[in-house]
């Protein structure tokens, strides 16, 4: 059984995901949004971002983050903005000794739904396909986070069924000598 939080950075708005993957059956154990846009400065938005995240992780005990990277954006501002919320993210996972991984939006899109241009509502459609939940309206912003979450368990459900790496067929078959015919 491994759990992974999912993470979609914003100032205004962070989405935020922990599911629990059993014998490859996903559950959501937590979907929600973090609106901050009433807060009254960037620094505060920062804070409560490290905060929410620490008390996800001490609620839920995830074993990895996965966490949409920036894309570029015409606004430098704005991209400024956005990648100091996705490292108080990372550093809220790093101190609390989860390991952090990045995906870009296109990565996420293409292992959700099969296309890297995928929309938001056809990532939505596929993510309520696999899991069998119902978003509502409240619970659209989240879902890029729980994109991010159930990409990670895709990418990393074929490093756990690779099991030990061999470096050629002749060491594979020294460790398992049944396997030869």
């Amino acid at each position: 059984m491994k759990r992974y939080i999912g993470i979609d950075p914003g100032t205004n708005i962070m989405g935020y995901a922990i599911i629990e993957v059993n014998k490859k059956k996903v559950n959501i154990l937590t979907l929600g949004v973090l609106k901050m846009s009433q807060l009254p400065d960037h620094q505060q938005k920062l804070k409560t971002i490290f905060e929410r995240i620490q008390a996800l992780i001490k609620s839920y005990n995830p074993d990895e983050m996965a966490i949409e990277a920036p894309f570029f954006g015409k606004n430098v501002q704005s991209m400024l903005k956005l990648g100091r919320a996705q490292g108080v993210a990372m550093a809220a996972a790093i101190v609390n000794n989860v390991e952090v991984t990045e995906y870009s939006p296109k990565q996420i899109k293409l292992s959700v739904t099969g296309s890297g241009n995928a929309s938001k509502e056809q990532v939505c459609a596929m993510l309520k396909t696999i899991i069998g939940y119902d978003f509502t309206v409240e619970y659209l912003d989240a879902t890029d986070a729980l994109g991010a979450a159930v990409c990670h368990h895709f990418k990393s459900g074929s490093k756990l069924k690779a099991g030990k790496q061999f470096k050629d067929w002749s060491s594979y078959l020294a460790a398992n000598p049944k396997k030869a015919r």
